[in-house]
């Protein structure tokens, strides 16, 4: 094998191209340096690159054509200028309403002198690419329209500098065009799919991923609020779009689909990825919390003990994975009553009724229950009813009708929870001001006690003090007595 062989082989590994693209590469850029040194006019150069023993082979190749009379540029510059002349006559002629008839006749007569000036240049041929037949049978006499002429040029001992110069510019183009064609497609086929990535860098708003053979676009509408981004983490982005730019593929991801959730519950549960367990639907508000229904075929499986796994294992790593969002597991139903009741869990409902034509479902809920039906700002009925497909509207139980995506469903709760945390702060209020003067009381007359003993402490000291004094002036004068032997 020789050296080019593996240098080709070498681009192809750090590049991501194919052979056959690289080849085609290196016979453009030889075609580019003897165009520039030894070409001549009208020559369609071909070249024909040998890896094994870099040798090359060089062809003017044109396509046979019919007979048809060539056009000189300056009858062609006639042509097109007396076409322009007819049409600046034909606009004047237009805002005069008079010769009207006249006007319409000698439009149709300038319209069909350019439509066979039209005609006459299609139908002239390019001697750069193509020769007409009946030149190309003095050079083959069993050439053919639209066959192939392919003529063999003298292969030059050696390039010039400028020429070199033009081949290594070639090479870097094509290259690069190659590669970014190659990443363009890989990721074309990838679109609308999971994958993964390692976090590399943030520019303003923007988090940049790089998933491999090119960067990805994290922009800031489609990352979950408050979700923060340190560079070298790996997480899962959802392929939202690829394009071509200015500058290569461009792709932009998210990280707020429901496909993640999807994907994520694929790999991390084995019964949903072997097809025990299937996912019905998702409803997904990213960062803050999703529910996702499942359903199993298998009596002997339990779809959202499976889901949620010994201790919670499983459904933790799901959380960790979507960065801290609480997931709510429901088991789908057929019977819509049922799968709305578990879909507004874990509110205690009292009755479901059904509106099939308008596909809207009234829930009933006691007085209790009702805030957690329908969730801190609407949130949980929301989510149900993107789940289950119906437009839920909850109503207290002998009370007022709340609609779960309603704006004045969640500020009666909202008034309602607000009245009771007054009420509970009051007493709340009242019960530690009477703690505080009962304390109060209490440390007074623990005071007054305290000092009392303490009067009373300090009163015994002393007359302890004096008695021992006392005790201890007797104690000498019978000691003095004997030494004087009275």
């Amino acid at each position: 094998m020789s050296e080019l062989i593996n240098a080709i082989k070498q681009i192809c590994e750090e590049k991501g191209l194919s052979y056959e693209s690289v080849l085609v590469t290196i016979e453009s850029a030889l075609a580019a340096a003897f165009r520039k040194d030894f070409g001549e006019k009208n020559q369609n150069i071909v070249v024909e690159f040998d890896p094994e023993t870099a040798k090359s082979k060089v062809f003017d190749v044109k396509t046979v054509v019919e007979d048809m009379p060539e056009v000189e540029e300056e009858e062609e510059g006639e042509e097109v200028e007396s076409a322009s002349a007819k049409a600046m006559a034909d606009k004047g002629k237009k805002e005069d309403k008079k010769k009207e008839k006249k006007i319409i006749n000698k439009k149709e007569e300038e319209v069909a002198s350019v439509e066979v000036v039209v005609e006459e240049e299609e139908r002239k041929f390019n001697p750069k690419t193509e020769i007409q037949i009946s030149d190309a049978k003095l050079i083959k006499k069993t050439a053919k329209i639209d066959g192939i002429i392919k003529t063999k040029l003298e292969i030059p001992s050696d390039f010039g500098r400028m020429a070199a110069q033009t081949a290594k510019q070639v090479i870097i183009q094509r290259l690069r065009e190659a590669e970014r064609e190659t990443i363009f497609n890989d990721f074309k086929d990838k679109e609308h799919e999971v994958i993964g990535g390692v976090i590399q860098r943030r520019e303003g708003r923007v988090v940049l991923i790089d998933l491999g053979k090119s960067v990805g676009i994290l922009t800031m509408d489609e990352q979950i609020p408050g979700e923060i981004y340190n560079s070298g983490e790996r997480i899962k982005v959802y392929v939202k779009e690829v394009r071509m730019g200015s500058k290569g593929p461009e792709i932009i991801l998210s990280r707020t689909s429901d496909e993640i959730l999807k994907k994520v519950f694929y790999l991390e549960i084995p019964e949903i990825s072997n097809g025990l367990i299937e996912i019905k639907s998702v409803a997904r508000e990213a960062g803050s919390r999703s529910k996702v229904a499942v359903s199993t075929d298998s009596e002997n499986v339990d779809p959202i003990g499976s889901c949620v796994g010994q201790r919670g294992a499983r459904i933790q790593t799901v959380i960790s994975e979507l960065g801290g969002e609480k997931v709510d597991i429901i088991e789908y139903s057929d019977d819509a009553v049922k799968f709305i009741e578990n879909a507004l869990s874990p509110a205690k409902i009292i009755k479901i009724d059904l509106d099939e034509e308008k596909k809207v479902a009234t829930i009933k809920v006691a007085g209790d229950q009702l805030s957690l039906a329908i969730g801190k700002h609407g949130q949980n009925a929301r989510l149900a009813a993107r789940l289950t497909g119906w437009k839920i509207d909850i109503v207290e139980d002998g009370g007022t009708k709340e609609e779960g995506e309603s704006d004045k469903g969640e500020e009666e709760v909202d008034d309602k929870e607000v009245d009771d945390k007054k009420e509970k702060k009051s007493k709340k209020d009242d019960n530690k001001e009477k703690d505080v003067k009962k304390s109060a009381s209490t440390k007074a007359s623990a005071d007054k006690e305290g000092k009392k003993k303490a009067k009373d402490d300090k009163g015994d000291d002393e007359e302890k003090v004096a008695k021992e004094k006392k005790e201890e002036k007797i104690t000498k004068k019978k000691e003095e007595k004997e030494e004087r032997g009275e």
